[in-house]
């Protein structure tokens, strides 16, 4: 996103300088306020204290990245509302993470999800899942880096990486999830800035939605079965909810948060709260995507040439609508800038976790004052990884199926991996490594079928766009396709390609949203196998490993009812049994009382 700078007036610095200086102070009140952190544990965890409403708008703010702002409206412009069949996979994968991996990790009290993978199967496991976890941790907040610097490149890169990092490696978690609660107003605020306007101009949301209808956006009805198509609602319910049970029963950001919190019904809360801030967002980046499609359906800015990317299109809207309104560009880069923040901040403290869980504890002795420095000067070093990866981050196309890829070819297998060591005690440390293998294999093979041969337009069906109405005879439209060196895509055609050509090699690729259903399941088909031939069936795995059916919610609540059925009163009257069953451990755990493969 390059815009011509003279069109951000003195007020829209002022307002993106207040929002940036915003983040800063609530990063560094709450830094100050725990400066007394004696230990690098309450360092990274924010002391086990936070309430679920904070931790549940950290969450959504950590994955409502500029990826979303940006990218997700970009989506909806090109191939319909259908996309906002994702709510329904947040729903799911929220339910399966709070009911089989929740009460696992809250129970051991980790601070890192990689530790658990070495007290279930072996170090070997755990290093190689590290490494998949920080290829996808680095590069998602370097696209979304990247993505917001139409003010000055690596000036926006440098200011928003230092921001983040200082009070990352000042305040720990805590710092993090209070700031995340500023902006995930702040992206809201954005949001509704450019939708507001939009359906003031265009007389009511009616009309928006009466030209999405006349322009095919309006394509919910889609139940296509055949997996080579881009969207459909098998597609995006079936992949969406494999993609977000990795996010949150898997990756460190997320499972760092709602083992943060007080109790494990404060953690159970915030996953579900979470689900509405999710939703929120998605319908508003349906509702943005409608409105580009309303303004620009007679002159498409990408076909035209004004932009070089999908992801330009909504800035280069708010520039053609909001320019006359003092301040409120200003307001929307700054909600860009702010998910950029959030997504970077998570990353870093995540970074600064696992790194210190995995790699320096395990290895070294120190004292707990010295391992707060190490923690803090890590999340240091993370700050600066980030800035150095964004400038990497352009070669990877279109920013949101580029992130969905990636997370396709980490979040898969380690998905298969967590649901193999939770919920089948039968599977050994050789079948829980070669499964991790097997479905990075897998992912990674679709992902270089996908590049080699890129599935047509009839798999993809991009929806049309027409630039009959253009007129940029006026010497000051907005061109922003001048600053941005293009690189071509890996992932999207572009305008105007003759696609005939492309498939040589007779491959079609599936739905880029099934690579990460592909990963897992080849990781737990071939990790059940292999641990049958080598004797997982005789293996002892210590219970606190294992998901219990006492840990569920269901098995409460249905046992609830049966108790209210049969007139029987046994544990109706004990609300905070299931917090006793998942008491976390006082003490770090122990691997040496699992039993060794």
């Amino acid at each position: 996103m390059s815009g011509d700078a003279h069109l951000l007036v003195a007020a829209d610095y002022v307002v993106f300088a207040v929002v940036l200086l915003l983040s800063a102070a609530v990063g560094f009140y709450y830094a100050w306020r725990s400066r007394k952190q004696g230990t690098s544990r309450d360092f990274l965890t924010g002391g086990r204290k936070l309430n679920a409403l904070a931790v549940s708008m950290s969450l959504t703010a950590s994955y409502m990245s500029s990826v979303t702002v940006l990218s997700n409206p970009a989506e909806v412009y090109r191939y319909g509302a259908i996309f906002g069949y994702l709510s329904i996979s947040y729903v799911l994968a929220v339910v399966y993470t709070s009911e089989v991996f929740l009460p696992v990790f809250y129970r051991l009290a980790i601070n890192s999800t990689y530790e658990y993978l070495e007290l279930r199967f072996s170090r070997a496991t755990r290093l190689l899942a590290m490494l998949l976890y920080t290829g996808l941790v680095i590069y998602a907040p370097a696209l979304a880096l990247n993505q917001v610097t139409g003010m000055n490149l690596w000036g926006g890169i440098i200011s928003t990486a230092t921001v983040c990092t200082l009070y990352c490696a000042l305040g720990g978690l805590k710092a993090v999830v209070w700031t995340d609660v500023v902006q995930i107003g702040i992206m809201f605020a954005g949001y509704m800035s450019v939708i507001i306007k939009c359906v003031i101009l265009k007389g009511g949301i009616s009309t928006i939605l009466s030209d999405a209808q006349e322009g095919g956006r309006i394509n919910f009805v889609d139940f296509d079965i055949n997996p080579l198509r881009r969207h459909t609602f098998w597609t995006l319910v079936i992949g969406g909810t494999f993609g977000w049970s990795a996010v949150y029963g898997t990756y460190q950001p997320q499972v760092q948060r709602y083992n943060s919190c007080k109790t494990i019904k404060h953690a159970r809360l915030a996953l579900f709260i979470n689900v509405l801030g999710l939703a929120c967002t998605l319908t508003s980046s349906v509702i943005s995507g409608l409105c580009l499609y309303s303004f620009y359906k007679n002159c498409d800015p990408w076909k035209a040439g004004q932009v070089s990317s999908p992801d330009q299109l909504l800035p280069y809207l708010v520039m053609d609508i909001l320019a006359d309104h003092q301040g409120l560009p200003g307001l929307f880069f700054a909600a860009v800038y702010s998910a950029s923040l959030s997504t970077v901040s998570t990353s870093i403290n995540a970074m600064a976790a696992v790194t210190m869980e995995d790699l320096i504890k395990p290895r070294i002795k120190l004292s707990e004052k010295k391992l707060l420095l190490i923690s803090k000067g890590l999340s240091l070093f993370f700050g600066i990884v980030c800035v150095a990866m964004a400038g990497l981050a352009s070669l990877m196309g279109h920013m949101m199926q580029a992130v969905s890829i990636i997370g396709g070819v980490c979040g898969g297998p380690l998905l298969g991996l967590f649901s193999l060591g939770v919920l089948c005690p039968f599977v050994n440390s050789k079948g829980g490594l070669w499964g991790l293998v097997a479905g990075l294999a897998a992912a990674v093979s679709v992902t270089i079928g996908e590049i080699i041969s890129p599935s047509p337009p009839e798999m993809t069906r991009p929806l049309s766009l027409s630039t009959e109405g253009c007129n940029f005879s006026s010497g000051g439209s907005l061109n922003w396709t001048t600053p941005l060196p293009t690189e071509p895509s890996l992932y999207i055609a572009t305008p105007g390609q003759n696609t005939d050509d492309i498939h040589v090699v007779q491959w079609h690729s599936p739905s880029y949203l099934y690579f990460v259903v592909i990963g897992g399941l080849t990781a737990i088909i071939v990790g059940i196998i292999i641990s049958l031939l080598t004797g997982g069936l005789r293996e002892t795995v210590d219970p606190r490993l294992m998901l219990m059916k006492e840990d569920t919610l269901s098995y409460h609540l249905f046992k609830r009812v049966k108790d209210g059925v049969m007139g029987g009163t046994d544990s109706v009257g004990q609300p905070n049994k299931e917090d006793e069953i998942n008491k976390p451990a006082e003490e770090k755990f122990d691997n040496t009382c699992v039993s060794s493969f």
